[in-house]
């Protein structure tokens, strides 16, 4: 287990961040780790990933394994692995082991969990049978956790307050996730020359992840079909003239995610209208993270996004009008309709388990406007944030054919040159950038945006 070779470092980072935890509630915490499960049949089962709160002050991805958390102290609930797991698994580390690797104060077989039950805040985890052991041993409800009330919820709010901003050991995590998705992007351009279907390009990618003994953060999107937002099959061809966008990150094997999107001519050369996009696209891009530093509003980052990509299509002689007024109107939303990006950290899309309670400010909710409506971080920035910047041009044609929004953007969109640029389904440039004290880092810098750059690895 690779947790227990660390010397010492890991520990110290744990026990600080659970003292952050007691300054903020008074309160004990029992956080569960989750369980695997079966593909079909019992002795098949889909691989485990440990709930990202456990992961937070546990640091190791036990299966079936519990913390109790209070006044700055961890214990851990864990069974021993059963002597007839060794045929299977290997030996597997003791008990005592792991606490002491973890920098727990105790460590107890999980039977004796329900003895710390008493007045205990909980966060929900996504496994039925675990959500049920939950409800058992605390012996009353527990909400999802976006839904959560009384002290699970002040329990949520904490954990949201600390994971807001990201500690040493945990940037060092993501800075390693964010070199090894560098890596793989690049694999994946320089796959693309020879690869017959998308699947070609992912399986290059994933090979450099997998060769990092890391896993996906997420289900990789690598498609010619850069218009369906999330789009995981990759059994289509590879043509000339297609655009490949591709939307792949690692995770450490302690659970810290990287996400990085590019887009590319799947024949090493990007067409005038392709070009042409993905400039606008990529001035948005520069321009949202030349503008990150402390203090400013997420929200208006997305907002410059929406006008740089306004203003870029109105130049293109797609939209007309003014690119405020058109923002106002959310016509940029027509093609970009997703927000600017979200918070990055444990979880792709950092404590979404949360609902919105980590991504929006008190007292902040959701717009219903149709450009604001995906918007998934609304708050101000601060050191050690860690956000994704990912602006697009899409042509979704479930908006673009919808005959209530042709009707009401009749008169702003130029349909007729709109159809010149029907070789671009779906364009997103993505890097992951951290708030620092006086501006921004961006973790994945070294892999290009640049047109000509991008050309040049597809040709390597």
């Amino acid at each position: 287990m690779e947790i227990l070779t660390d010397n010492g470092t890991l520990a110290t980072t744990l026990r600080e961040r659970r003292q952050r935890l007691a300054k903020v509630i008074d309160f004990p915490v029992i956080l569960w780790s989750g369980q695997r499960s079966p593909r079909n049949f019992s002795a098949n089962l889909y691989p485990f990933r440990a709930s990202s709160h456990f992961l937070y002050f546990a640091g190791l991805s036990l299966e079936n394994a519990a913390i109790f958390l209070h006044g700055g102290k961890l214990e851990l609930f864990v069974d021993e692995a059963p002597p007839s797991s060794a045929l299977w698994h290997g030996e597997m580390p003791k008990r005592e082991a792991i606490a002491q690797a973890i920098g727990a104060d105790a460590a107890f077989p999980l039977s004796e969990l329900p003895s710390k039950s008493t007045g205990a805040a909980t966060i929900a985890v996504q496994n039925a049978t675990i959500y049920r052991q939950q409800t058992q041993i605390l012996n009353r409800s527990v909400a999802p956790a976006d839904a959560a009330e009384g002290i699970d919820r002040e329990l949520a709010k904490a954990i949201a307050s600390l994971r807001l901003s990201h500690d040493t050991g945990a940037l060092s995590e993501l800075r390693k996730a964010a070199a090894v998705t560098v890596e793989a992007h690049k694999a994946g351009m320089r796959a693309t020359l020879t690869a017959k279907i998308e699947a070609g390009v992912r399986g290059a990618m994933e090979h450099v992840i997998i060769a990092h003994n890391m896993t996906d953060a997420y289900g990789g999107i690598v498609t010619v079909h850069g218009e369906v937002l999330h789009n995981e099959q990759y059994h289509h061809p590879l043509q000339p003239g297609d655009l490949l966008l591709a939307d792949v990150g690692a995770e450490t094997s302690m659970g810290w995610a990287s996400d990085v999107t590019r887009t590319w001519p799947v024949t090493g050369k990007f067409s005038p209208t392709q070009r042409d996009l993905y400039q606008i696209v990529l001035a948005a891009h520069d321009a949202c993270i030349d503008k990150i530093r402390p203090g400013i509003e997420y929200l208006d980052i997305h907002l410059l996004a929406a006008s740089v990509i306004a203003q870029g299509l109105v130049d293109l002689d797609i939209l007309r009008g003014q690119a405020s007024d058109l923002v106002e109107m959310d016509a940029h939303a027509l093609f970009f309709p997703h927000g600017v990006g979200h918070l990055l950290g444990l979880d792709v899309h950092d404590m979404e388990d949360l609902g919105d309670l980590a991504g929006y400010e008190e007292g902040r909710s959701r717009s219903s406007r149709f450009g604001l409506g995906y918007l998934r971080l609304n708050r101000p920035l601060k050191p050690g944030m860690l956000v994704t910047i990912e602006p697009g041009f899409y042509q979704v044609p479930a908006i673009l054919h919808d005959p209530e929004m042709h009707s009401k953007y009749q008169e702003v969109v130029n349909w007729e040159r709109l159809a010149q640029f029907s070789d671009v389904r779906g364009i997103r440039i993505e890097d992951d950038v951290l708030v620092t004290q006086e501006g921004s880092e961006v973790l994945t810098a070294k892999l290009p945006t640049d047109v000509d750059a991008i050309e040049q690895l597809i040709q390597c």
